[in-house]
């Protein structure tokens, strides 16, 4: 069922609680709505949650107690979900067929495109990115950056109710990090990243949701939720060094 149709939320989490064997309280009653066309910052310290939260929207695990809905309908863990998308923290993981055309074809087969649209669809992709000679490159044959591009491109194609994305900034360089930035801020789709990197998702989300030792701790503007020093130390993270003010010494600014 397709949210942008119905006018559901992308995701609705009730009351969700989850402990490991090893680790108890991971999550502990957690309530969240995800709307349709967001892109939600998902932030908080090492242990927080957040990963847990993205495996329980995946239906990888499943919750102690509450409830989990894509686009109106239940989450049914263990079972494929075409609502939802999720990309990897490590493209490696995600980047398996024998060229970049067969990995972005991949999905698409699976939901039911024939040879000709799925090409098409490919191809109009790459073109977008400024990527179309990469099309019979071998995934092992790609730089860091355009593994990472390339994985959640392939998650995209599929035009999933909500993407959830762990660290895609991860280990990138400038240039590829500044072109994952563009094509994350270009695309329509509902997101959901978890990141350490503030100015990164500054640049991308439009609500930060803060997690800590299991429940939501704050929920908000970027500018106004990351600028927020108090907030940010107190739950171990670093303001935006470019909501800093930046003071020139009295002598330069008077030269």
């Amino acid at each position: 069922m397709d949210s942008r149709k119905t006018g559901e939320p992308a995701a609705s989490i009730r009351g969700v609680r989850f402990s490991y064997p090893q680790k108890q309280d991971v999550l502990r009653g957690i309530d969240l709505d995800v709307g349709t066309g967001q892109k939600i910052g998902l932030i908080g310290p090492n242990g927080s949650g957040k990963t847990t939260l993205i495996l329980l929207l995946a239906g990888v695990i499943t919750p102690d107690s509450g409830s989990i809905n894509l686009s109106g309908s239940p989450v049914q863990p263990g079972k494929f979900n075409p609502d939802f998308g999720m990309v990897f923290q490590n493209p490696d993981d995600q980047l398996f067929n024998p060229t970049v055309r067969d990995d972005l074809a991949f999905g698409l087969h699976n939901l039911g495109f024939n040879v000709d649209e799925a090409e098409k669809i490919v191809k109009n992709t790459l073109s977008d990115l400024g990527m179309e000679e990469l099309i019979d490159r071998p995934p092992h044959h790609l730089s860091g950056g355009e593994k990472r591009i390339i994985s959640i491109a392939g998650v995209m194609v599929m035009k999933p109710d909500l993407i959830a994305l762990d660290e895609p900034e991860a280990s990138l360089d400038t240039r590829s990090r500044r072109r994952l930035i563009g094509l994350l801020q270009e695309s329509d789709e509902t997101m959901l990243i978890a990141s350490h990197d503030m100015e990164f998702l500054l640049d991308i989300c439009d609500r930060i949701v803060l997690l800590d030792e299991g429940v939501i701790c704050a929920d908000g503007g970027p500018r106004d939720l990351l600028g927020d020093s108090r907030l940010m130390e107190l739950h171990g993270l670093e303001k935006p060094h470019s909501l800093i003010p930046h003071i020139l010494p009295h002598h330069k600014a008077n030269s």
